[in-house]
């Protein structure tokens, strides 16, 4: 089995060398880099298969630096800020981050994180870890669903709004599959984070609000419909 390849950007040298240290120690391939520019060169010359990115580092800043990935690739990316309750998370997710893990972090848990979000991108995660993606999403009976001017094809993982296709990343579609899996049933937000998220603990549920509304800037505003106090739910 191939290593899986880890871009990690961070400019602290102790906190960079540690966790590549720790990263190697299970088993995968990291490529280390200080500053945000020379994380993209890495990124361009290398094609990881994830990249953890620390928001404050020079250069190109963690946040940039994501949407500059998104704009040429979905491979999953993790943010790492310094503060849980910080507007670097959103700003993060918003760019196109599929997670994010809050400084300090224990090694343990961001390995468990890094697997997770490969899961879902149907990677291999280290030598511990299964394959997953997207098709491992809860995926209707039906090979082609529609919903008004939407239409979903969960054999080819394909959408389309009025015919023209529409680009999601692997967990925008992981999170329409689960909406249109049971279309007009409410789903909470801590339902979406262990089905999507692959988190079989609490986690932030800003995650799944950031995702919503990046997936309805796609697929239409009024197609997944805000149930207050209990979650969202897609209109039929």
């Amino acid at each position: 089995m191939a290593e899986t390849h880890v871009l990690f950007v961070e400019d602290d040298d102790v906190i960079r060398e540690a966790t590549q240290l720790a990263l190697e120690r299970d088993g995968f391939m990291v490529t280390a880099m200080p500053d945000g520019l020379a994380g993209l060169e890495a990124f361009r010359a290398n094609r990881p298969d994830i990249a953890l990115l620390d928001v404050m580092v020079p250069g190109l800043d963690g946040v940039s630096l994501c949407r500059r990935i998104r704009d040429e690739s979905t491979v999953p990316v993790i943010m790492l800020s310094a503060r849980a309750d910080s507007i670097d998370v959103v700003l993060g997710l918003e760019a196109g981050a599929d997670d994010y893990v809050t400084k300090p972090f224990d090694g343990a848990v961001l390995v468990a994180r890094i697997r997770a979000v490969l899961r879902r991108f149907g990677h291999a995660s280290g030598p511990d870890g299964n394959g997953g993606g997207a098709a491992d999403a809860a995926v209707p009976d039906e090979p082609v669903l529609r919903f008004g001017d939407l239409e979903v094809d969960t054999e080819g993982m394909e959408v389309r709004k009025d015919g023209v296709p529409v680009a999601l990343t692997p967990t925008e579609m992981r999170l329409l599959l689960e909406f249109s899996n049971a279309p007009g049933t409410v789903l909470s937000r801590d339902r979406l984070l262990e089905r999507v998220w692959d988190y079989g603990w609490g986690g932030d549920t800003r995650v799944v609000d950031v995702h919503v509304q990046r997936l309805r800037g796609k697929i239409g505003q009024d197609r997944i419909e805000t149930v207050r106090g209990f979650g969202y739910k897609l209109r039929g």
